[in-house]
């Protein structure tokens, strides 16, 4: 396992606790995460959680979807993604965060691809809607950024302090046209954020996994003005 998705997931969301596992067209959003992120890519998916006993779901939902585990701290999410790193002597990383069941089905392969191009520490994209992007990282960065970095905020959202330094190289590209709808929320941070996705997705005739662009079409439909909705930092998960 040279590269693999690490999806970071834990239960004690401060503003909508539990919604890693709430429902999200018939079975957790955490299932959907797993099943969207290989769809296309084919990759491992390594769930990254903590070793809190209420996190004890969350693994045992992540092996039930066929993902791997690795469970670490629970305010230090840096170090949960270094530990999936060390334990599957992974090279590359895609970074994905299981508050966003509508990422895009073609996104780990687009930034891995520039990663290797580039030879880049860390690649993101622009343009995507809210909720939709990944982040490739080399392992190297990550270990790196485990090793030195200091400040709570680096380490609760593990890639601020590689984008940030100088002796890393990061690149941000822009994400294909017909995925970009950048002030289109489709992340679930609060309740409302779910029944918004939640009607998205049912609104979709299509086989899943759904192409992003068609949830893009039916988020629309429902939300013609695209507006952001609520707050849109992201939290520690």
């Amino acid at each position: 396992m040279r590269t693999a998705i690490v999806l970071q997931a834990r239960l004690g969301s401060s503003r909508l606790p539990g919604k890693v596992l709430a429902l999200l067209g018939g079975r957790t959003m955490l299932s959907q995460c797993i099943d969207r992120l290989r769809a296309h890519s084919q990759l491992p998916v390594i769930v990254a959680t903590t070793t809190q006993a209420e996190d004890d779901l969350v693994a045992r939902e992540a092996a039930r979807c066929g993902a791997d585990v690795v469970r670490g701290p629970v305010d230090d999410v840096l170090r949960r993604f270094a530990m999936a790193v060390q334990t599957y002597g992974l090279e590359r990383v895609v970074r994905a965060t299981a508050d966003n069941p509508a990422v895009d089905l073609d996104a780990p392969k687009r930034t891995l691809d520039l990663l290797d191009l580039t030879h880049a520490d860390h690649i993101v994209e622009r343009g995507l809607p809210i909720g939709c992007v990944v982040e490739a990282v080399s392992a190297k960065a990550i270990l790196q950024a485990d090793e030195l970095a200091i400040e709570p905020y680096d380490r609760e959202h593990v890639t601020p302090y590689i984008k940030r330094l100088r002796r890393f190289h990061a690149m941000q590209a822009l994400a294909p046209g017909h995925v970009r709808a950048r002030t289109l929320r489709l992340t679930v941070d609060t309740a409302e954020d779910l029944d918004f996705v939640r009607r998205t997705f049912a609104s979709v005739d299509l086989p899943e996994p759904f192409p992003l662009e068609a949830i893009i079409a039916a988020a629309q439909a429902l939300e013609p003005l695209a507006a952001p909705r609520g707050n849109s930092r992201t939290e520690r998960r």
